[in-house]
């Protein structure tokens, strides 16, 4: 039976008790309402336990973001360095021309370059998504919390009315 479902029993069995004549007194069915605080007291927990849930899968969401993008980052670099190889190979061979060497140097900055901008671009992409999921696990895991703590205090409202009325002296 969820929290929800069970704080309804309660107001339900509040609001359809029978007042004791003359006084603002409930009769309440201590046997019913100490069940429905028992099947309370069990259900709560598995509602932290759910949130608890959505958290922790939140995190491992961030963790393999992180982890794509360092593999991403790591392709990135060894391309960078496989391009900065062909192009020192190829300066390499032309050393006996000044402008053949010339030209082999600029085209390696300039895959150096493009490397390291492609390598920007993927890293901004992934950790732009790696936040937005987060964000998004975020605004889930808050409106799980939102509705226990509603639920709490709900329960916690209908109690301490019934309490108060149990409480009130007879006239």
């Amino acid at each position: 039976m969820s929290v929800e479902s069970i704080l309804e029993e309660i107001e339900t069995l509040v609001l359809e008790s029978k007042h004791m004549p003359f006084t603002n007194q409930l009769i309440i069915d201590e046997n019913e309402i100490i069940n429905l605080m028992e099947d309370f007291r069990k259900a709560f927990p598995e509602e932290i336990g759910k949130a608890q849930e959505i958290v922790q899968d939140r995190n491992n969401i961030i963790e393999k973001a992180q982890e794509e993008a360092a593999k991403i980052r790591e392709l990135a670099n060894q391309e960078a360095a496989r391009r900065i190889e062909q192009a020192n190979a190829f300066a390499a061979k032309a050393t006996d021309e000044n402008e053949i060497t010339l030209q082999a140097q600029e085209q390696a900055r300039q895959i150096l370059l493009a490397a390291q901008q492609q390598e920007k671009e993927i890293m901004d992409r992934t950790i732009a998504g790696a936040n937005q999921l987060k964000q998004d696990a975020d605004a889930y895991a808050n409106q799980v919390f939102d509705h226990v703590l509603s639920n709490i205090g709900n329960a916690l409202n209908v109690v301490q009315q019934a309490k108060s009325q149990l409480n009130q002296p007879n006239l």
